[in-house]
């Protein structure tokens, strides 16, 4: 093999690897799919993926944002994106697992105090007004009471002057009544309606809002809220609902308000996942967005609202209600992935056939080295039989003959030396024999010399003595 196609695959070997630990420490970048667009969801993803780019994290994300959250759903069900804000109660991807909860929404029931409304059966031949702030709020709340067997019935029974049944949606027994926050207030002075519900997290402005215009609708201005205790057994039907819990006090005020913890259930606005991303880089991702929070929070203060989902240790990622991804967990658990576990395998396999790899290029190596010493060693063999075929020569011809193949040996050994390395005593053992075929081929040209020079003087002193002349003429 010439240096120059060594030196080229040295260098091409070097080029592969250093590809290859670009490659491997090049960050991870995921397309995540937002909805909707002026959603708090957005205004946190978007936060997040800038606080990545600032910190050149291994992991990097790239934001979408669609009209709505069933299309960012369909985007990751789609394989359009590798990350999804996703609402199960309004599409839950078939290939979505969970890596974080972004926030609950919660159903909120609130009426006035007087009207001694305390669970879900209570509203049976009621009106219940429901602030609609998305397009699966209805059907969240038909899901719910339909739960109750609250069945339909006439709609004339249902019904009274006082109501608009244009902006009515009739529910079993019960009369769901759409309404703007702005309306509430009105609504309920006005006995059109006899509760008001809403879905949104407790915490939220808008909670908070309608609670305060039910309160200002009140009689008394007192208010009571709705109970729903049986959140698990409403889960074993819609497993894509959440059971929530609100504290006392957690709408403020002097009494507050509730002054008891209330149970419902609720929606959750999750961070989803599909199952084909890498395990490391989606446990990454979770890590960087749950110790982050804080750095969040002054940006998109619904990063405070933010939890792990429900798992258990030993059916997290299989078995939970709502499957987790395995990256996640590995994060909740702290066993995420070194960079041995993650190449362990590969790392084996090398060391394991590395000896065989190893053993087959020394191979190569002596077969190759052998092969460059077979032109050398017919070269030396050459040059001992020209010494033994010199010895042997009679005439000038034959030497000559002999020197040019000399000469011609040596040329081609200077030649393959300039292209390949000989070593030391390869080389001593070329001299040697190259000067021993010089010295025979110069005391062979000596003794023919001296044996065609003795018979041309005995025939000089024959043809003198035949002339009668003295030999010293």
């Amino acid at each position: 093999m010439r240096r120059e196609w060594l030196l080229v695959l040295v260098a091409l070997g070097l080029a592969a690897v250093a590809a290859a630990i670009v490659y491997l420490s090049r960050p991870n970048t995921l397309t995540v799919a937002v909805g909707p667009q002026d959603g708090p969801e957005a205004a946190l993803i978007e936060a997040y993926a800038s606080a990545l780019d600032r910190g050149r994290e291994d992991v990097r994300l790239k934001v979408v944002r669609y009209a709505d959250v069933r299309d960012s759903a369909l985007a990751l069900q789609r394989n359009k994106a590798d990350l999804a804000v996703v609402r199960p109660d309004v599409l839950l991807p078939e290939n979505g697992l969970t890596l974080a909860i972004l926030h609950d929404e919660a159903l909120v029931i609130a009426a006035p105090e007087a009207a001694d409304l305390d669970d879900i059966p209570a509203l049976a031949r009621k009106r219940l007004g429901i602030v609609v702030r998305h397009s699966a709020d209805l059907p969240f709340l038909t899901n719910l009471l339909s739960f109750y067997d609250l069945l339909p019935e006439n709609r004339a029974e249902e019904t009274s002057e006082s109501a608009h049944p244009a902006d009515e949606a009739e529910v079993g027994h019960v009369v769901v009544v759409p309404l703007k926050i702005g309306e509430v207030t009105a609504a309920l002075a006005d006995k059109r309606v006899d509760a008001v519900a809403v879905i949104a997290s407790p915490a939220s402005k808008t909670a908070g809002a309608v609670v305060r215009a039910v309160e200002l609708g009140s009689p008394e201005r007192k208010i009571g809220f709705v109970s729903i205790p049986d959140g698990d057994a409403i889960l074993q039907r819609f497993p894509e609902l959440q059971a929530v819990s609100i504290p006392a006090g957690t709408f403020g005020g002097r009494p507050k308000r509730p002054d008891e913890e209330i149970k419902t259930v609720g929606a959750s606005y999750r961070l989803m996942a599909r199952g084909t991303v890498s395990r490391v880089a989606v446990a990454s991702a979770t890590q960087h967005l749950f110790e982050w929070r804080s750095r969040l929070a002054s940006a998109a203060p619904a990063a405070k609202l933010m939890k792990a989902p429900d798992f258990d240790t030993t059916v997290a990622a299989t078995s939970a209600r709502l499957p987790n991804h395995p990256g996640a967990v590995d994060y909740f658990e702290r066993e995420q992935q070194t960079f041995l576990d993650r190449y362990e395998d590969y790392i084996y396999l090398f060391a394991f056939f590395g000896g065989t790899i190893g053993s087959g290029f020394a191979w190569i190596g002596q077969r190759l080295a052998r092969k460059r010493r077979e032109r050398v060693d017919f070269v030396l063999d050459r040059l001992l039989a020209i010494m033994r075929e010199v010895r042997v020569a009679t005439n000038s011809a034959a030497l000559d003959a002999l020197a040019i193949e000399t000469d011609g040996l040596v040329s081609d050994v200077v030649c393959y030396a300039r292209e390949r390395s000989i070593d030391a005593r390869t080389v001593s053992a070329l001299i040697l024999a190259v000067d021993g075929v010089h010295a025979a081929i110069a005391d062979a040209r000596r003794q023919t010399a001296a044996t065609e020079a003795r018979p041309s003087t005995r025939n000089r002193t024959a043809r003198l003595l035949a002339l009668d002349l003295p030999a010293a003429e």
